[in-house]
């Protein structure tokens, strides 16, 4: 992971920066665990999340454990492996 802050972040509120930095040192997280780190209501934390996916800032992936959530990740965090597609049999 980079040390480098996006400059769009600057400009967001502290709730968008907390849940940033929670990503950060603990992330991939479902918004219920980001909720729970950051101990920001869990209104706040999914507005923060449309802010920082506004801005390309975190993106959102299928929590495996469970279908009806999602698992949230920094853009450019390299513990999250991009998933390719199966490649097609010859």
């Amino acid at each position: 992971m980079t040390d480098e802050v996006p400059d769009s972040l600057r400009e967001m509120p502290p709730s968008s920066k907390l849940v940033y930095k929670v990503l950060e040192h603990d992330g991939p997280l479902t918004q219920r665990q980001l909720a729970d780190h950051s101990l920001l209501p869990t209104r706040t934390v999914r507005y923060a999340l449309d802010r920082l996916r506004d801005e390309d800032i975190v993106q959102e992936r299928l929590y495996i454990q469970d279908a009806r959530k999602r698992l949230y990740h920094l853009t450019a965090d390299e513990r999250v492996p991009d998933i390719d597609p199966v490649p097609a049999s010859n």
